[in-house]
């Protein structure tokens, strides 16, 4: 399967093991969070632009994350369906850091063109 390539409005940092499929990489775990569907919007993160960062270091992950507003109903699902996600679909994680932000705020110029045709726009 090809890893897909972090949408230039996301900022990636790296520090993976090279040469190592038991650890996380930025590719596998930006893979598994466009499983991760808005249940509001029928939308992964990743295309909605609800990402803002992926770090890997070794075996730990941070994500940057913001949600389409700070009173968002779903946000704890959300939240815990990354973490059950990247916890059993990627070897080696040792520690799931997600921080939740709101600068810059969210828009939806933030969203792919994929998700923008999924909404009608």
């Amino acid at each position: 399967m090809e890893t897909p390539e972090a949408p230039p409005r996301i900022r990636t940092v790296d520090k993976s093991i090279p040469g190592r499929t038991d650890v996380p990489t930025v590719a596998r775990v930006l893979e598994l969070l466009t499983e991760i569907i808005d249940p509001e919007l029928g939308i992964d993160l990743v295309n909605l632009g609800l990402v803002y960062g992926v770090e890997v270091d070794g075996h730990d992950v941070k994500i940057d994350l913001t949600l389409t507003s700070a009173s968002c109903p779903v946000g704890p699902q959300i939240l815990e369906g990354m973490k059950r996600t990247l916890g059993r679909n990627v070897p080696g994680i040792r520690a799931i850091d997600i921080n939740v932000v709101y600068d810059p705020p969210w828009t939806a110029e933030r969203m792919s063109a994929t998700a923008r045709s999924m909404m009608g726009w």
